[in-house]
């Protein structure tokens, strides 16, 4: 399969009270087109901040990021703002939205900033309408962020990092701050796009969240200490018991 995401020593050191602290240590590793990959490790250990250097929110001190074959690592902040909004799809555990617009207008807003698009804003306002409807949200489109459940307002994250077609989604403890119920109906949300093609990177503490990655990446110490990669033909709830004997292995 084609490589889409592509990173080589990667390192992100932050300067404390003229201290060096080195949280990423020369990380490599690559991602394929259509993979979900997870990224496991104790508190601390550096995941969101690999989540972060990787997509450019957090600019890594050195080593070299390529997405789709661009070397991102070397765009200019105004560059790198274009890609994030044109290639890329977030997640979050805070369900960050404007707290004066609808949830249909969140959804909205980056197709509206969009600079690859041709369409119309009808034709936006057509597409966000089919992307809630495929996750269940329709319903709430013109409800105030306030006024919908977490699993509600996660979905509707969801819509909003798929409304520019990314190239690839982030996903930061996707589903933190919901119950069981709601992680679950979100994890499946996030699963069938995988299997539609949309490329998955994601941070989770839960065995289970990860359990539905292809892959998952543990990492210790600023390093990525060992991958592994799920086994073909297992139910749900061995795939989960086999992680987390690997976990176990791992000192999880």
């Amino acid at each position: 399969m084609k490589k889409l995401m592509e990173v080589k020593d990667l390192c992100k050191t932050y300067v404390i009270e003229k201290r060096q602290n080195n949280v990423l240590k020369n990380i490599s590793f690559d991602i394929e087109e259509g993979e979900m990959v997870g990224i496991m490790g104790p508190s601390g250990s550096g995941k969101s901040t690999l989540l972060y250097s990787v997509s450019g929110m957090d600019k890594a001190t050195s080593g070299q990021i390529k997405l789709d074959g661009k070397d991102i690592s070397k765009l200019s902040e105004k560059d790198l703002s274009s890609v994030r909004l044109n290639d890329m799809g977030f997640i979050f555990q805070q369900m960050f939205m404007m707290k004066n617009l609808t949830i249909m207008d969140n959804i909205l807003l980056p197709a509206v900033e969009c600079d690859k698009s041709s369409e119309t804003r009808k034709e936006k306002v057509a597409r966000c309408e089919e992307l809630m409807r495929k996750l269940g949200i329709i319903e709430i489109a013109g409800n105030d962020i306030n006024e919908v459940s977490g699993g509600q307002l996660q979905r509707a994250c969801i819509a909003r990092s798929m409304v520019n077609n990314p190239k690839i989604l982030f996903a930061d403890e996707p589903t933190g701050a919901l119950n069981r119920q709601s992680s679950a109906e979100v994890m499946d949300e996030i699963c069938k796009l995988n299997k539609e093609g949309t490329t998955v990177l994601m941070v989770t503490h839960d065995a289970k969240v990860a359990s539905r990655c292809s892959r998952v990446l543990y990492i210790a110490d600023g390093n990525i200490r060992s991958e592994y990669k799920m086994p073909q033909g297992l139910s749900d709830r061995d795939h989960e018991r086999a992680l987390n004997n690997w976990l176990l292995d791992m000192g999880w």
